[in-house]
C-alpha cells in the first residue's frame, strides 16, 4: 500500500524533528513502531485487527504508532504527529480521542475542525484532514504509549 510507505517516511521525519528540537534527549531516547491493520467488524459488532499491506477501496485501516522511551529518564510533553496518507480519508476515529487535527499540517485545533461559510461555522469534512497530533504529557522511563487513527482507502 503506497500510503503506508509514505506514512512511515513522514513519521520517521517527524520523530527525528522532535529530537532535533529537544537537545535534552539522546537521539535514541525514543523508539517508534508503526503498525497498519485492517479493521474488521463482525456481525456481532466485535472489532478485530489483522495485518495489512495492500487493501481495496473502502477498507478501513488503522495506523498505530507505539512510542517507547528507551532511557532511564521520563520524557515530558512529547508532541507526536501522524499524517493521513493522500489516498486515505480519516474516519474521525482517533485513539486517544484527545488528538488535535490539521488541514494544512501547521495549524492544529480540537476536533471537529470548523470554518466559517457564509458567516456560519460549519464542520470541515474529514476528507480534508491531513494530520493528527497528540501531546503525550508524560512518557515514563522505559515505558510505551500508543496513538492511532483510522482511515478509509479511497
Amino acid at each position: 500500500m503506497k500510503g503506508f510507505n509514505a506514512l512511515r517516511s513522514a513519521l520517521l521525519a517527524t520523530v527525528a524533528s522532535v529530537f532535533l528540537l529537544s537537545a535534552a534527549h539522546a537521539d535514541d531516547a525514543l523508539k517508534m513502531e508503526l503498525i497498519a491493520n485492517k479493521v474488521v467488524k463482525s456481525a456481532e459488532g466485535k472489532i478485530s485487527y489483522s495485518p495489512v499491506r495492500t487493501a481495496p477501496a473502502g477498507t478501513v485501516i488503522q495506523y498505530k504508532a507505539i512510542y517507547t522511551n528507551t532511557i532511564n529518564k521520563d520524557i515530558n510533553d512529547l508532541m507526536v504527529t501522524l499524517p493521513i496518507p493522500a489516498n486515505m480519508t480519516f474516519t474521525g476515529d482517533a485513539m486517544p480521542p484527545t488528538a488535535q487535527a490539521s488541514i494544512d499540517s501547521n495549524n492544529y485545533a480540537d476536533m471537529p475542525l470548523m470554518r466559517k461559510v457564509d458567516g456560519k461555522l460549519v464542520k470541515i469534512p474529514l476528507s480534508e484532514y491531513r494530520t493528527l497530533r497528540w501531546n503525550i504529557k508524560l512518557l515514563p522511563a522505559n515505558k510505551s504509549a500508543a496513538v492511532a487513527l483510522n482511515t478509509i482507502v479511497d
